[in-house]
């Protein structure tokens, strides 16, 4: 029988051993990596192309909607599960617009979860049914890979994305620049084509929009 593989991704290691371990009890699956963050999610899928990837959304340097963006354009065959404690309209939307198949919350049950990972890779969508509601409501019951990012976020990069990421957590240029493996210059140039695509010229507002984005979480 040939199993299906999956790599966890999620920044708190309990989250992900439990995850790991709970996996590993069943015959089918193979749990091949796990990561701590969106940009180790993406390397590990380009080495590995794992079947599934449960995907954690807030996470430090990359999170988990960019990383699926990236994880999707380079392996468009991967199913990816956002597996989050969000579940505010914002995620729902941008998980889905990124091409997640499937949604679940952290106090989902172990077995939906597995259940969840057996029907995407069979082709089905997952959504647990307060989610599936919501996406209803939202007009997206029947959400796809061809799904677009809407409005402003739509016009930026990936790299422009992750750029916001690091800004929105404090990050000077300095250390942006170090994190990513480009130079200040060209971290200065994103900067720049950032606030022209948003309209925004501060920090502070950039932040704020990186919330409302849902590509950080609020530490409020």
């Amino acid at each position: 029988m040939k199993k299906i593989t999956i790599i966890v991704v999620d920044d708190h290691m309990i989250v992900r051993e439990g995850l790991c371990k709970m996996l590993a009890l069943e015959d089918d699956f193979a749990v091949v990596a796990e990561a701590k963050n969106g940009r180790v999610a993406v390397a590990q899928a380009l080495d590995l192309k794992p079947d599934v990837i449960l995907m954690d959304i807030a996470m430090p340097g990359l999170n988990g909607l960019e990383a699926t963006r990236q994880i999707l354009k380079a392996l468009p065959n991967t199913k990816i599960i956002i597996l989050t404690a969000h579940n505010d309209d914002a995620y729902i939307n941008s998980a889905t617009a990124a091409g997640a198949v499937g949604f679940l919350l952290k106090q989902t049950s172990a077995h939906k979860v597995c259940r969840a990972v057996r029907e995407i890779q069979n082709g089905k969508t997952f959504f647990g049914n307060s989610i599936a509601k919501r996406l209803a409501r939202l007009g997206q019951s029947s959400p796809s890979r061809e799904s677009v990012r809407g409005g402003k976020q739509s016009s930026l990069t990936s790299r422009e994305v992750e750029v916001l990421q690091l800004i929105a957590e404090g990050k000077a240029n300095k250390e942006t620049a170090s994190d990513l493996g480009i130079s200040i210059k060209t971290v200065e140039k994103h900067r720049g084509n950032l606030m022209e695509k948003l309209d925004i010229h501060d920090t502070a507002s950039l932040t704020r929009y990186a919330i409302s984005a849902g590509i950080i979480e609020s530490s409020v």
